[in-house]
C-alpha cells in the first residue's frame, strides 16, 4: 500500500461572535466557514416533537445556491443528524449555516469536517464525532488518489467523498461522483 498523505490542515473555532458555536476549516487551499445555532426554537411547519430538527443552509462563493449545493446540504445533514443526540432537544431546531471561502479540491469533505468543528464548539451532545476525506481515481492510470486538489480532480474519472465516526470508524455516508466499476469500488474502500 502506497504511503497517503493529506494537504496540510488548519482550524480556528469560536471565530465568529453571534453563533452557539463556529469554526473554519482549511484543508490546503479549500476554506469553509460553519456555524451553529441552536437549540433553538423550530417554526411551527418543521417542528418534530420527538427530536430536534436539523437544518443546514450552504452558501457558494459565488451567485446563488445551485441544485448540486442543495445536494450538499442533503449530505451534511444527514451526517450531522447522525452524530448529534437530537432526542434530548424535542420540539427545537438546529441550524447549520456553511459558508464556502475558496474552493481548491475536496469542498464536501472540508464542509463536513468544519460542522463537526462548529457542533463541537456549540457543545450540543454528540455520540460521536465526525472525520471526512475526499479521493479520486485517475482517468487514465486507475491511481488512487487520497485529497487530491483542483488539478488532480482534472483527471478523475471517479471522485468519492467518505465521512467516518470517531467511535467505531463506522461509514456514514459516502458521496461518488463519476463513472466507476464495482472493483474500483472495492479498491477505494480497502485503501
Amino acid at each position: 500500500m502506497e504511503e497517503c498523505t493529506l494537504r496540510s490542515m488548519n482550524y480556528e473555532l469560536n471565530n465568529l461572535s453571534m453563533p452557539d458555536g463556529s469554526s473554519i476549516f482549511m484543508q490546503g487551499d479549500t476554506c469553509v466557514v460553519a456555524s451553529v445555532y441552536g437549540p433553538i426554537e423550530a417554526k411551527l411547519q418543521k417542528m418534530m416533537h420527538d427530536k430536534a430538527n436539523i437544518e443546514v443552509v450552504f452558501t457558494p462563493l459565488n451567485g446563488p445556491p445551485s441544485i448540486n449545493d442543495r445536494h450538499k446540504e442533503l449530505i451534511i445533514k444527514e451526517a450531522c443528524a447522525s452524530s448529534l443526540l437530537v432526542t434530548l432537544h424535542p420540539g427545537t431546531a438546529i441550524s447549520i449555516n456553511v459558508q464556502e471561502m475558496d474552493d481548491k479540491g475536496g469542498l464536501l469533505a472540508c464542509a463536513i469536517n468544519a460542522c463537526c468543528l462548529a457542533l463541537i464548539n456549540s457543545s450540543l451532545p454528540m455520540k460521536y464525532t465526525i472525520a471526512a476525506v475526499n479521493c479520486m481515481i485517475h482517468k487514465d492510470s486507475n491511481e488512487i488518489i487520497i485529497d487530491p486538489d483542483r488539478l488532480q480532480l482534472e483527471n478523475a474519472k471517479a471522485t468519492f467523498t467518505y465521512a467516518f465516526d470517531s467511535m467505531n470508524k463506522d461509514l456514514i455516508c459516502c458521496h461518488t461522483t463519476g463513472r466507476f466499476t464495482q472493483n474500483d469500488y472495492d479498491k477505494i474502500q480497502l485503501y
